[in-house]
């Protein structure tokens, strides 16, 4: 998702190509997601923009918006994959992988527009996730950041360099208690810092992504509010050209998550590793960035050089099992797998009812299911066996409460006995007739 930085790289380009400019030609074709989650539409936006001048590119976070010669004036939010592009011009922050065709407009235009004055400028907004949002505010310039949805975010780290002081900081950590990772990401609080942003401002200050905002010192959060004025401005500075960042940036060497041979290191021999919490991804150092305080229960960490998915804690490694108690807690597992199962015989699985065999997998499943199996307790023998008969579709498991326990031998079929029943009587009642 572009960040503060990437707005500020398009809004950079707005002021060259665009800005003191009077649109000739404005084009939109409706996206109900784009324009009409917003309460906007493609014909709204043509004729809101068409024949007007551009005053001015403004920024907060990352929203970024025209002011127009007149209200209303277009507010616009990239979402996960919108961007903003130039004809003849590239405006990209990265070096695609594949060069596309030079066609206009682009794939997964929105909108175009076309200056009249001379040199002519075209622009075009895309967005093939479709999670990007273009609204139309009517009210005058000066009061954009006074209604929704600017007014519902917090300070731009770079724009409200007055507002956002050492001391609004502390305030707003000290008053949540919630991952500092999760206060920074939420816009309500701070505009403009992403998934990027702030795992690179919490390197910077050596602050652990997931400790609660309220248990940092006061030397964590005065080195915080340092980080974020540093990372934000030099992201905004360098327009987002990733090229120019700082070498020692975890930027430089977090994206190696997942490809082969890829480098999980930083130049400096300190080990990246990768937290998950709420579905977020963050890229660490643990060397540098300790637990100090108290962190969220539900944080899963994953050595990104070991793929076994199991957790360790950065302040102390857990021990690895002995050879001894590997294999005792081995047979354990064994043990517990095959409660529930019939011990496996020479015989072929039963096929199911479409054709195919049943599998031990498929018998795990099913032996899972009938009451008695899964209790707390070790289930009785003959309830197990009860079980075994229900995993086969023999029988429904029933309670063997004052039951003898049944012969292993296979019992005669039920038709066969009421046959040989029938067959003895009818034998002895002629008898008993002669």
């Amino acid at each position: 998702m572009p960040e503060i930085g990437e707005v500020a790289r398009i809004v950079n380009y707005l002021h060259k190509h665009l800005v003191g400019k009077t649109l000739a030609a404005v084009k939109a074709q409706h996206d109900e997601n784009v324009f009409g989650k917003v309460g906007c539409s493609a014909a709204e936006f043509e004729k809101a923009l068409m024949g007007k001048k551009v005053v001015d590119a403004r920024q907060q976070g990352k929203y970024f918006w025209l002011v127009m010669s007149t209200p209303p004036h277009p507010l616009f939010h990239f979402g996960m994959a919108g961007w903003w592009k130039i004809r003849d011009l590239e405006t990209a922050y990265y070096k695609p992988t594949k060069k596309e065709a030079p066609t206009w407009p682009p794939k997964y235009w929105k909108f175009t527009l076309e200056t009249s004055d001379d040199p002519k400028s075209e622009h075009a907004f895309v967005d093939f996730r479709r999670f990007a949002r273009i609204r139309l505010v009517d009210c005058a310039a000066e009061e954009m950041r006074n209604v929704s949805p600017l007014k519902e975010n917090g300070p731009d780290p770079v724009a409200d360099k007055d507002i956002l002081t050492e001391e609004w900081l502390v305030q707003k950590l000290q008053s949540k208690h919630v991952p500092v990772k999760a206060l920074l990401l939420d816009q309500a609080n701070i505009s403009g810092i992403g998934n990027w942003v702030g795992d690179e401002l919490l390197y910077d200050a050596r602050i652990h992504p997931e400790q609660y905002s309220n248990t940092l010192s006061a030397a964590q959060m005065k080195q915080l509010h340092k980080s974020i004025h540093y990372v934000c401005s030099t992201a905004v500075d360098l327009l987002a050209e990733s090229d120019r960042f700082p070498e020692e940036w975890l930027f430089k060497h977090r994206w190696g998550k997942g490809k082969k041979d890829a480098p999980q290191r930083l130049p400096n021999g300190e080990k990246i590793k990768f937290v998950t919490v709420g579905g977020r991804t963050s890229a660490i150092v643990p060397s540098v960035q300790k637990k100090t305080g108290e962190v969220a229960a539900d944080v899963k960490e994953r050595d990104s050089e070991d793929e076994n998915g199991a957790e360790e804690d950065d302040a102390e490694e857990q021990k690895p099992k002995s050879a001894k108690r590997k294999a005792r807690d081995d047979v354990e597992e064994e043990d517990d797998r095959r409660i529930g199962l019939k011990k496996k015989s020479n015989k072929k699985p039963p096929a199911t009812s479409r054709g195919k065999r049943r599998t031990t997998k498929d018998e795990e499943a099913d032996a899972t299911q009938p009451d008695g199996v899964n209790g707390s307790h070790p289930p009785a023998e003959e309830d197990i066996t009860n079980a075994q008969q229900a995993v086969d579709g023999n029988e429904t498991p029933k309670s063997t409460a004052g039951r003898k326990q049944k012969s292993s031998k296979p019992a005669a079929k039920p038709s066969t006995n009421k046959e040989s029943h029938g067959r003895r009587r009818s034998a002895r009642v002629s008898r008993g007739a002669k």
